[in-house]
């Protein structure tokens, strides 16, 4: 069944919904979407140092991601013109990145394939780390999913619980990483915040609560995916992009069916 390179696209696509949407939520809740920007966008500085020293691509861009997404959590209280200073690093980040590549000697790369995606060319192994890095996140999320709630929903009533704000904030924080790192093949850096937020986005009015939120929110990744992927053969358009245009029609039927539910 592996050896269509279809059913390996649709597997990666399916398995980094799966792992995006519950965190998505989040993400949304948060009012986070420029940490996951900011995150994404480092990771392709980690493209470039894995090729330099040899390394998987998974391991330089995960490695950079949570540093990234680290210093972000690290100066995110602190008075900060966070706009700006989010602008500057995801930026110069993804620039020194893409300057880097250039310098490294015997190595010629697609960027566009880590921009934009190049989900048609997973191969198996790139579908282990897909699956394996989604089994991680969702693992993260269910074990701590009250504890993030709790904090998400009201820092001082989490440290009333016991609960340590800022360990389940290192918690989003690496699993944000991890969906990083895993998303680069499939839809690129630069779209791997869209495939955060906006299925998160397109349930939220229809969501009575949050785990049906999360839930909902990963049908609609997975569904966004297969169908992204099929339109992309179908039209021949560019896979990653299409993934997320799908998505975001489904947001925008979302957002009208609410309004008309709330006009009757």
């Amino acid at each position: 069944m592996l050896d269509d390179f279809m059913t390996r696209a649709a597997l990666a696509g399916i398995g980094t919904g799966l792992a995006a949407a519950p965190l998505g939520c989040f993400v949304v809740w948060r009012r986070m979407a420029y940490f996951g920007d900011a995150t994404a966008h480092a990771a392709i500085l980690g493209v470039a140092l894995s090729l330099a020293f040899s390394l998987p691509v998974f391991a330089g861009a995960m490695i950079v991601a949570l540093i990234m997404a680290t210093i972000v959590s690290t100066i995110s209280g602190r008075g900060y013109a966070m706009d700006t200073l989010l602008g500057v690093m995801a930026h110069s980040a993804l620039a020194f990145g893409l300057v880097g590549v250039t310098f490294i000697p015997g190595v010629r790369i697609d960027l566009m394939a880590y921009l934009f995606g190049d989900i048609l060319s997973v191969s198996r192994g790139d579908l282990a780390v897909i699956w394996g890095g989604a089994a991680l996140v969702i693992a993260l999320i269910g074990w701590r999913w009250n504890a993030l709630l709790t904090s998400t929903l009201n820092e001082g009533l989490a440290r009333a619980a016991g609960i340590d704000p800022k360990r389940e904030q290192l918690v989003l924080t690496l699993a944000l990483a991890v969906v990083v790192a895993v998303a680069i093949k499939v839809v690129g850096v630069l779209l791997i915040t869209a495939l955060l937020i906006i299925p998160a986005a397109t349930v939220r009015p229809f969501a009575a609560t949050p785990e049906r939120m999360g839930l909902m929110a990963a049908l609609v990744a997975m569904v966004s995916a297969w169908a992204g992927l099929r339109a992309s053969y179908e039209f021949d358009t560019p896979t990653g992009p299409t993934i997320v245009c799908v998505t975001a029609l489904l947001f925008c039927l979302s957002t009208a069916m609410a309004g008309l539910r709330r006009a009757a």
